[in-house]
This record gives C-alpha cells, structure tokens and sequence, in this order.
C-alpha cells in the first residue's frame, strides 16, 4: 500500500525497503526523512532516508543514533547513520510515526557529516 503524504525532514515513515541486497536493510520498516522540505514539497519522486532498525547496538555512535519510543514509534529504535539512501516517493507506505526533535535531527546530521566526510555549521537551520 502507498501513501500519498507530504513527507517532512526530520519525520519518521514506515517504508517498503524489499528487495534488499547483502548487508542493506530490508522489510518494512521505519525511516527518517533526511532530504529538505522544499523538495518535500514540490512532490520529488525520490526522498532521501536514514533506515531503523529495532536491533539495538549499544555505544554505536557514529553509525547509529538511539532514539526512544514516543508516538507511534513504538520500540527503541536505532537510525542507521551509515545507510543513507534515495528511495522512489512511492514506497513510503505510511503516515507520519513521530518527528525527531531539533537537537536529535543535528545529532543525526553529526553523525552522517562524519561517516561521509562532510564538514557542517551547525549554527545554520
């Protein structure tokens, strides 16, 4: 089933990540919406996202970033830093489960600027 829903930054989404290859993430399964609310809004057929995973891995940080259940968010769950991904719109197949707060998305942010190398002033929005 695919929802047409206007997705957010910093939203968490079920989504349909079948087929998966070696060590991707797959099944359906929360994630977070990492690409910029003004290509949210112009309907982008693609969305950028960090998957979650209920398999929790303690002190994991740069690569995973823990977050607690709230919402419809129901179990712990980690955002997998290191699996940043483009998907088709069409396989989001949920409304909106929760939205990180302003201090966990620039966590994340941290977090996905190390793995890739990148260089972020936080200061900005």
């Amino acid at each position: 089933m695919v929802i047409s829903t206007s997705l957010i930054r910093g939203g968490i989404y079920l989504a349909n990540l079948n087929p998966s290859k070696g060590s991707e993430p797959g099944k359906i399964r929360p994630v977070l919406v990492m690409q910029n609310d003004w290509l949210n809004e112009v309907n982008h057929p693609t969305v950028i996202i960090l998957p979650l995973s209920t398999v929790l891995i303690d002190e994991a940080e740069p690569l995973r970033f823990r977050l607690t259940p709230r919402e419809k968010l129901l179990k712990p769950s980690d955002v997998l830093c290191d699996q940043i991904r483009a998907l088709d719109i069409r396989r989001i197949t949920s409304e909106c489960l929760t939205t990180l707060n302003h201090e966990e998305l620039k966590a994340v942010e941290n977090n996905v600027a190390q793995i890739i190398g990148l260089s972020i002033n936080n200061t900005l929005n």
